[in-house]
Formats: C-alpha cells, structure tokens, sequence
C-alpha cells in the first residue's frame, strides 16, 4: 500500500504562483512514474505532468513552461512548482503514483486562481 498526502493549495490570484507537495508513504526510489493530475468543476480528471525515477519530465501542453515537477527521494516527495496561474488552472489537483503495476491516488488539495 502506498500512502499519499498532498498539500499547498489554496486561492492565489491570477499570475500568481503555489507550489503543491505530495508525501509519500513508503521510499519512493523505486517508484518509476510519479505524476499529477488535476479535476475541474464538471470535467474529467487530466494529467497535468509525469517525473520518472530517473528524473525525465514530461508535461501537458496546457502547463508546459509554468509548471515544473521535481521529486526528492530523501524526503519522499514530488513537488508542483506553479508560476503563472491562470484561472483554468482551477481545479483539485491529485498525486498519482505507479508501483508494482497498481495505481495510487492522493486525496487531492484545492487550487482556485481569481481574476
């Protein structure tokens, strides 16, 4: 079992920036893919960005160059570093983790941008 706990939301006004966290239960060396997610009022669950063990990142076109994702073994954790918010970055945003072929969620933390 894989424990997720994500924190840093919150309401932030438009250009501004959060960064989100997302503790890990157990040691996350091993763990390949870690990504986020986020889910909109009414919309479905999209993936936001992905970091592998090896420190490869990908990210949505919708984020890609105010988004930065990194991860810290030490302290088990992955971080979204958000610059730039816009109010379609409203949304919950979720921690996923992929470990032994099963698929983990956070319980998400709340981000609102305010125009």
């Amino acid at each position: 079992q894989v424990q997720l706990v994500e924190s840093g939301g919150g309401l932030v006004q438009t250009g501004g920036s959060l960064s989100l966290s997302c503790a890990a239960s157990v040691n996350i060396d091993s763990i390949n893919r870690m990504a986020w997610y986020r889910q909109a009022p009414g919309k479905q669950r999209d993936w936001v960005a992905t970091i592998t063990s090896g420190g490869d990142t990908n990210y949505a076109s919708s984020v890609k160059g105010r988004f930065t994702i990194s991860r810290d073994n030490a302290k088990n954790t992955v971080y979204l570093q958000m610059n730039g918010l816009k109010s379609e970055d409203t949304a919950v945003y979720y921690c996923n983790v992929l470990r032994n072929f099963r698929i983990y969620w956070g319980q998400g933390t709340q981000v609102t941008v305010s125009s």
